[in-house]
């Protein structure tokens, strides 16, 4: 029996179905608690503590930590655990540092979109930064969601036989439903569901893998008779460990990330989510590993895996230890998993267009009431929606060739900018604007040309130069209005 075919059992069938619709009950729920646009964007800035620590790390994850992670570490080993190390402790750190600050500052300016943020901080009345930062966010992150829904659309092609335009439409069709009816208050907690079905996945399946495979000491042993290196967590070089690491660099510039600090309730409340985001992120990250090196160990010849994808270890692993019904919700977990990213960037798409273009530069000097507003939004999250949509299905090969740096080039652009928003007095707009094409350039120029000569992440360079570039600009150009930057307390 095949990784899919298992899913023709009526029961996992049925559970992998009802894992698909859960998010639209969701929505329902939602929907009586999203009346403006605030709500719509930010949940009305009063989700609780738990529900932003574990969807930041639902939305931070995907199907990169649940497939990617775990097939790394089936082909490269226990060095995989460098890039959970990379993001765990950048991630702790934000919720600190970048986390409580920019709660407490969007909440001062009124800001709803990060966009939003940066203009008031730098009294930008000609929407310099406005313009630069929506085109690139909108450019990387309409990408990302086309992706995101490509690679969900082929889970429903393995899983049920449908057609690929059938598999993205319906997918597609899935996260706008509940996104019009809730908006980001039924985004955060549909990712909460998601990170514990990805939680029950990545902490069951290895344990079980171990005992059935018998115990700690003779994985270690299988893994060495088939590479020693595999074993050797430093084995991957100086080079793929800094790029590993890198990764982390990326985590201040996604705005589908910080959105959900400027959600909660209480900035104050940012120190215990920490401890539980971080707790989830390790967890689910030393997971992803110990299913790729068990799966290795199981299965030594990559050919072993369907079309030789060390990707499909965890539903292989899967296939093989659990029944029909935890088969079926651990699969209906992996389609959660990419939603759980595709929604949470397809509303910041929405809200950059809606809020940073439309409302903020359009109709700058047009009164527009609330209902107006949050219409409009839904509004705009379905043709969002359907244009990622389209973007998947008719330019697959440009999109997943954007993806690749999409969580770079965000990080590059928009990260060091947002680190000097925060933390720096002598910041400018001039800078700051410097600081995002520089990042984003540098992305795009070492992803083409200098990425595999260097073996060097691109992100790693890029951000070093963005933030170059804003400290050199920023101290080489005036303030907007000298004196009036806020004070780094919060």
């Amino acid at each position: 029996m095949n990784i899919y075919e298992k899913l023709t059992n009526p029961l996992a069938l049925g559970i992998f179905l009802l894992s698909l619709l859960l998010p639209v009950i969701v929505g329902v729920l939602a929907l009586r608690r999203t009346r403006s646009q605030s709500d719509f964007f930010v949940g009305g800035r009063a989700m609780g503590r738990l529900v932003v620590a574990l969807s930041a790390v639902s939305s931070g994850r995907s199907s990169w930590l649940v497939l990617g992670v775990s097939g790394m570490a089936y082909s490269r080993g226990s060095g995989a655990v460098w890039a959970i190390l990379g993001y765990t402790a950048v991630e702790f750190l934000q919720f600190f540092y970048v986390g409580r600050r920019l709660r407490t500052e969007t909440q001062a300016l009124g800001s709803i979109t990060l966009l939003d943020y940066f203009e008031s901080r730098f009294h930008d009345e000609k929407h310099l930064i406005r313009i630069v930062g929506a085109l690139i966010i909108g450019v990387f992150l309409t990408a990302y969601v086309a992706a995101q829904l490509t690679a969900g659309a082929r889970t429903l092609v393995s899983a049920l036989g449908l057609p690929l335009w059938a598999s993205l439409l319906f997918a597609a069709g899935l996260i706008v439903v509940y996104m019009v009816l809730g908006g980001y208050i039924a985004v955060a907690y549909n990712d909460v569901v998601r990170a514990v079905i990805m939680l029950i996945g990545l902490l069951v399946l290895p344990a079980v893998g171990l005992v059935a495979a018998g115990g700690v000491g003779v994985v270690r042993q299988l893994l060495v008779g088939i590479d020693p290196s595999l074993v050797d967590p430093v084995s991957i070089g100086i080079g793929a460990i800094i790029g590993f690491l890198g990764i982390g660099l990326g985590s201040p510039g996604q705005p589908h990330i910080l959105v959900r600090y400027m959600s909660i309730d209480d900035p104050r409340h940012l120190r215990s989510a920490a401890v539980i985001g971080t707790i989830w992120n390790i967890l689910l990250g030393l997971g992803a590993v110990m299913i790729g090196l068990v799966g290795r160990a199981v299965v030594s010849d990559p050919s072993g895996l369907p079309d030789g994808d060390a990707e499909m270890v965890y539903l292989v692993l899967s296939a093989r230890y659990f029944g029909p019904a935890l088969y079926g919700l651990l699969v209906g977990g992996i389609f959660a998993a990419i939603l759980s990213t595709a929604d949470s960037q397809l509303l910041v798409v929405a809200s950059t267009f809606v809020r940073d273009v439309y409302e903020k530069i359009i109709r700058e000097r047009a009164s527009i009431d609330e209902a107006r507003k949050l219409a409009f939004s839904r509004m705009i999250v379905v043709v969002s929606g359907f244009a990622a949509l389209a973007l998947a299905y008719f330019a697959s090969d440009l999109v997943f060739w954007l993806v690749l740096f999409a969580w770079g080039g965000l990080g590059a652009s928009v990260g060091p900018a947002l680190i000097f928003a925060l933390y720096g007095p002598r910041a400018t707009r001039a800078g700051i604007v410097a600081g995002m094409l520089t990042g984003t350039l540098v992305t795009i120029v070492w992803k083409l040309w200098l990425t595999q000569p260097t073996g060097l992440y691109e992100l790693v360079p890029a951000f070093v130069s963005s933030t170059a570039a804003v400290f050199v600009v920023s101290l080489l150009s005036k303030p907007s209005q000298p004196g009036s930057f806020m004070s780094p307390s919060a």
